[in-house]
């Protein structure tokens, strides 16, 4: 699963660490203590963060989430992290954000037989994504990038520029810092 290979989403290890994530979730969801919110963060993570995730917060795993400093996700945001979803220092993610590393065959006979697969999905540092974004699997967004709200983003989009649509696309490229 990690390494992007086909995998079975119901084997009973897979079943029960991401029943494991949405119990822990749950109990983040509800809490209202940022001191043990951030501790249910560290269990679902498997590292301290400093990063701010506003409830409700949805994942798959939790540990395939790698976070830098500073990372901001808003109200309503789900991460499908059956690979790496690696987000950089300084990230704002805007509400009800989806990221999915984890896919499906385009071919309805491979669905059938119940298998999945993920690509790694990069946001690089200072990037913000707008609300409503989705980021599909195996894409990386440069650092410094803004993703307009709403946009659908299939490709790489490169760092210091701004892109938006469906599918996403650059409409504007930003002075490099």
């Amino acid at each position: 699963m990690l390494s992007g290979e086909d995998y079975n989403a119901s084997d009973p290890e897979l079943l029960a660490e991401r029943q494991r994530c949405r119990e822990l979730w749950q109990r983040y969801n509800m809490e209202s203590s940022d001191a043990e919110r951030s501790k249910i963060l560290e269990e679902i993570l498997g590292y301290p963060t400093d990063a701010s995730i506003q409830a409700p917060f949805f994942c798959d795993y939790g540990y395939n989430i790698k976070l830098g400093k500073n990372v901001y996700f808003n109200v309503n945001c789900v991460v499908l992290d059956v690979t790496p979803v690696v987000i950089g220092d300084g990230v704002l993610i805007g509400p009800a954000v989806q990221i999915y590393a984890a896919t499906h065959s385009a071919i309805a006979k491979e669905r059938r037989s119940g298998l999945e697969f993920g690509a790694p999905v990069t946001i690089g540092e200072e990037a913000w994504i707008g609300g409503g974004s989705i980021i599909c699997p195996g894409v990386t967004i440069g650092a410094r990038t803004t993703i307009g709200a709403g946009s659908v983003v299939t490709k790489d989009i490169p760092p210091d520029v701004i892109a938006a649509g469906n599918p996403c696309r650059v409409i504007r490229e930003l002075e490099a810092e």
